[in-house]
């Protein structure tokens, strides 16, 4: 039996956000698309900024190749070289081989709702995704200029890059109560450092990347002052505020990521713009991974509709849409892994059903752990493929 996780580590994510994301960045206008301003009018591209803060080297020509000869950013380097060697290593190479061969629906729209910034789990999965769509609770946050920071500064933002990342690292999901005391720390929060770092670790090159808003009808805009020009004001409490990231890496030429922070609750007023936003993706695959069993609760029914509506594959584990709402007559199921109940935090979430499910169906083992119980021996998935007429 594998180690469980204390209740006390987590809190539900709808209770709050998951906190306030903390770590190194550039400045707005780098979030444009363009970069800080370097000694003599040079600038720092949106890419280079992702490797300094993922440890790896930006471009020789970028004004931050001078930062990596310090020793703090080589010891910085240095921890992330081994964290995400070790990453890959348990999990993420067989979750890539997983994917190959059990998923397909490869080349569709991925909605990957309660995720925060885990571009890493959604690029190991589905690679092939044209469009990422990833929404939280935790605010999109921009960046300083990494230039104009003290050595002292540069050093304390990239531990706290490192804190915030490493239950991901060594679990699966992001721990929200022990994230709490390192990432209100520093001069900035978001989950923009965090997409940066997963996205260079993963061979991405960042092309440009743009903050919009959304407004009630789903429409894209720029943030802040709502005007005829496009601009989306958040004053009504219906907008949508997010980021879109345009990327590419060795077998894709461009792909897109958006990562909006939401909160999809039905009574909330912002989740009809970015549902709607959703629904003009098309048909879309769909992923949920450590989700707080919200999806069980009513009033989360309406995001739980539309996934049900929209998605010609859904893969999750226990923590997503019940089994019981999937239809007989629309759906087929393929479990993976061992489902044993949930971690006591989460264990009036028993489904009698899923485990029915899997006492009657062959499944083959997971050799990878994934959502809340992170032992290959424990760990689920469940594959809901839509049955086409």
């Amino acid at each position: 039996m594998g180690q469980r996780i204390p209740a006390s580590t987590f809190e539900l994510r709808d209770a709050r956000p998951m906190i306030k994301v903390v770590g190194v960045m550039l400045a707005a206008a780098l979030l444009l698309g363009t970069a800080v301003s370097g000694h003599c009018g040079e600038t720092a591209t949106a890419n280079d900024t992702a490797r300094f803060l993922a440890g790896l080297p930006p471009s020789p020509g970028s004004p931050l190749a001078a930062l990596t000869k310090s020793a703090l950013w080589q010891r910085h380097a240095r921890h992330f070289d081994a964290l995400f060697a070790r990453k890959d290593d348990s999990s993420l190479r067989n979750i890539r081989g997983f994917s190959k061969r059990e998923i397909t629906h490869k080349d569709e729209a991925l909605l990957y709702m309660f995720s925060g910034p885990d571009f890493l789990y959604a690029t190991s999965f589905f690679p092939d995704a044209p469009t990422y769509v990833l929404s939280g609770l935790e605010p999109t946050g921009d960046i300083p200029n990494l230039q104009g920071l003290k050595p002292e500064a540069i050093d304390h933002t990239l531990q706290n890059l490192e804190r915030s990342l490493r239950s991901l690292l060594s679990f699966s999901f992001f721990q929200t109560n022990d994230m709490r005391s390192e990432l209100n720390k520093g001069p900035v929060f978001g989950t923009l450092p965090l997409l940066y770092v997963f996205m260079a670790r993963s061979g991405k090159t960042i092309l440009e990347a743009t903050p919009i808003a959304l407004d009630h009808n789903g429409n894209v805009g720029t943030p802040e002052t709502g005007d005829a020009e496009g601009r989306i004001s958040r004053a009504s409490g219906s907008s949508v505020q997010g980021v879109k990231i345009l990327f590419s890496d060795k077998r894709h030429a461009q792909q897109t990521l958006y990562y909006f922070s939401t909160d999809v609750s039905n009574e909330a007023p912002s989740r009809r713009g970015f549902l709607q936003f959703c629904y003009r993706l098309g048909a879309a695959v769909s992923f949920i991974k450590s989700a707080s069993y919200l999806l069980h609760r009513d009033r989360f029914s309406e995001v739980r509709s539309f996934l049900l509506e929209r998605s010609s594959l859904i893969l999750q584990d226990d923590s997503g849409i019940p089994v019981a709402y999937f239809k007989s007559t629309e759906w087929r199921l393929q479990p993976f892994g061992n489902y044993i109940g949930p971690i006591p935090l989460f264990k009036q979430r028993y489904q009698a059903s899923l485990a029915r499910l899997f006492q009657k169906t062959h499944h083959a083992a997971l050799d990878f752990g994934v959502g809340y119980r992170w032992h290959n021996s424990q760990s689920n998935l469940l594959i809901a493929v839509k049955q086409t007429n």
